[in-house]
């Protein structure tokens, strides 16, 4: 038998109105889920979306700002800028970097030194930041990587700005240099409030003008809003901003002056400082030996770095602020002057030089630099032969305190103020000083003694100066006692101006009177004059064809021992003194003071004085040196040459 099931259509067809309505329900529900996310994104969201997607398309580009020029004081350029292409990498847009170059270098030549300095630059910046691989490409390098560009995602090529210093060595240590920025920069930068001034900057000043007057010479970062594809590649320019440029400085140097003293150095060690009196400009600064600022620009390589760093001649070292020597004789004019104010000698009151001197009741006795001493000699004199004894006789009367005093206000033991960093204040002994310098000793060693102050006599001892020091208060005393704040910045010009202010207000670059009887600056200088036309720098001035006015002196590298005579042929050429030479010319009417200081140069008046004839030379009279010359003087020297 065959069963029949009765169906229930009413049943059946009730059971799929309601899936029907349910589906319905559920169909209408997401169209309107739809429709709400549709206006939420297109109407109430319209403007944030609009704007993702124009950052899309859109990417904003910093404009980086040329940066300033630096030109001496007749307008040649110091430091430019030059265009160059710059193949460059987005590390973290490469997987395999070291693969990558290996294979890129069959395109564009990448040398080890290339390899070494994107390391170093991977370990400072972060992984995100475009960095280069290589600088300055040929027209054919770039055509070839053009090519293969596709091969190489994450690499680009770029036309940037470099910096170049075309004087290469030649007074480097004033100029400075630039370099990349690491991250204590950034983080000065970011303390100072800078950072947005600084986006795609990628080099600054480290040292010298480059570095103090880095405000002045960077300028204000512009911007730009330029449209990408999607491979990243710009197609146009939508909107600009421009960056300002930075302003263009023109410094005090004399760059031809700067180098005539440099070739009259030679390969010798050693630093010059040139000063204008009535202004405190400075006209020349050299540091020797030097170093080439251009190997900095690009990222210095490890090699070249390991070459100046270890050198046992300190290129980087700037001499003329940082290297701080005994002064030897040259102190000898300001202690006169000192004595001089303070009334403890008079220009007519003199001393017998037996070539002796020993204080009473004591053993220990100082010999003077001539043997069989200078017989009567009175202040004039004492400078003019560069009597030792007389000096020993002063320091041994005056307190030191006092002395420390009057030297103070010259500008020994302190900063000058010259507008770039670095500047040592070099040591100013003083009873406060020796109890400080030595507050871990006991009593006796930090108890000053009359012996102390008999070396500083003559500057030795403890006494340590830079010859920026010492040319300051040459200048000073040359300028009749009124002293001017050395400065290297003669004016900066605006960029969007074009106009030019001169920066000796900004440096606070006022004439600072010391307060000195004026018959007592006539006198020392007219001794220092003296020195030059009858004492012992007279042969390093025949027939100059102008008087001027200087004094001698030599430094002792390392102390004697009682009885024992200084033998420069038996002491190794790191051991032997050091010459110096201080002066200012014309005599009358002073354009120029100088402190030349030669290391381990001998005798003031063989080594540092003819460097300061050749500088002087050229400065009044146009003459151009001969280096020959210079050296046959160093070679003639005698042995009573201070």
């Amino acid at each position: 038998m065959i069963g029949t099931t009765i169906k229930n259509r009413e049943a059946e067809l009730n059971v799929f109105r309601s899936r029907a309505i349910v589906a319905g329900l559920g169909i209408l529900l997401a169209f309107a889920i739809l429709t709400a996310r549709m206006v939420y994104l297109q109407v109430i969201k319209h403007d944030h979306y609009h704007t993702l997607a124009e950052a899309n398309r859109i990417s904003v580009v910093p404009v980086v700002p040329t940066r300033g020029l630096i030109l001496d004081r007749n307008g040649e350029v110091l430091a430019a800028n030059t265009s160059a292409y710059t193949l460059e990498v987005t590390p973290a847009k490469v997987n395999n970097l070291d693969a990558v170059l290996d294979d890129l270098s069959n395109v564009v030549e990448i040398q080890p030194r290339d390899r070494r300095r994107l390391k170093r630059l991977l370990e400072e910046s972060k992984n995100f930041e475009s960095l280069p691989v290589r600088n300055r490409l040929t027209e054919e390098e770039v055509a070839r990587f053009a090519v293969n560009r596709f091969r190489f995602p994450g690499f680009d090529i770029r036309a940037r700005l470099f910096r170049n210093y075309p004087q290469g060595e030649i007074a480097s240590h004033a100029i400075g240099y630039i370099g990349r920025i690491n991250v204590a920069d950034v983080k000065r930068i970011e303390t100072n409030g800078l950072t947005s001034n600084y986006k795609g900057t990628e080099h600054m000043g480290k040292q010298g003008i480059e570095a103090s007057y880095e405000a002045e010479l960077h300028g204000s970062t512009g911007s730009e809003q330029v449209e990408i594809d999607a491979g990243g590649r710009a197609i146009r320019s939508l909107a600009k901003s421009a960056p300002t440029a930075g302003n263009d400085l023109k410094l005090t140097l004399d760059i031809r002056l700067q180098r005539i003293a440099e070739e009259a150095f030679d390969a010798r060690r050693g630093s010059m400082v040139a000063i204008e009196p009535s202004t405190g400009e400075i006209l020349a600064l050299i540091s020797k030996p030097g170093f080439d600022p251009n190997l900095f620009v690009d990222g210095i390589d490890p090699l070249n770095w390991d070459l100046l760093n270890t050198s046992a001649d300190k290129p980087l070292l700037n001499r003329a602020l940082r290297g701080a020597y005994p002064p030897g004789s040259t102190i000898k004019p300001f202690l006169a002057l000192a004595a001089l104010e303070s009334g403890k000698r008079t220009p007519q009151q003199a001393i017998s030089d037996p070539g002796v001197f020993r204080l009473p009741g004591v053993t220990h006795y100082w010999n003077d630099d001539k043997v069989g001493g200078h017989g009567s000699v009175d202040m004039v004199k004492s400078i003019v032969v560069s009597c030792d004894t007389y000096y020993y006789q002063l320091a041994s009367e005056t307190d030191i305190d006092d002395t420390a005093k009057f030297l103070g206000s010259l500008g020994f033991g302190g900063k000058t103020g010259i507008d770039i960093d670095g500047e040592l204040e070099g040591t100013l002994p003083s009873r406060q000083w020796k109890s400080s310098r030595f507050a871990k000793a006991t009593p006796d060693a930090r108890k000053w003694y009359t012996g102390d102050s008999i070396s500083a006599g003559i500057g030795q001892g403890y006494n340590a100066f830079t010859p920026m020091q010492l040319a300051h208060a040459t200048a000073t005393i040359a300028n009749d006692g009124v002293a001017m704040r050395p400065h290297l910045v003669r004016t900066v010009t605006d960029a969007a101006t074009g106009k030019a202010k001169a920066m000796a207000d900004q440096v606070a670059n006022k004439p600072t009177s010391l307060g000195l009887r004026p018959e007592n600056v006539a006198l020392i200088k007219e001794a220092m004059a003296g020195v030059v036309t009858a004492g012992t720098s007279a042969r390093a001035f025949v027939n100059a064809g102008y008087v001027s006015a200087g004094k001698t002196g030599t430094a002792q590298v390392f102390g004697l021992k009682r009885g024992e005579k200084y033998a420069e042929g038996r002491v190794t050429e790191k051991l032997r003194d050091h010459a110096w030479y201080i002066a200012y010319a014309p005599a009358d009417k002073p354009k120029i003071a100088i402190a030349v200081m030669v290391e381990n140069g001998g005798k003031g008046a063989a080594a540092a004085a003819p460097i300061a004839r050749a500088v002087m030379d050229y400065y009044l009279l146009g003459k151009l040196p001969d280096v020959k010359k210079i050296k046959a003087a160093e070679a003639d020297e005698k042995p009573d040459d201070e």
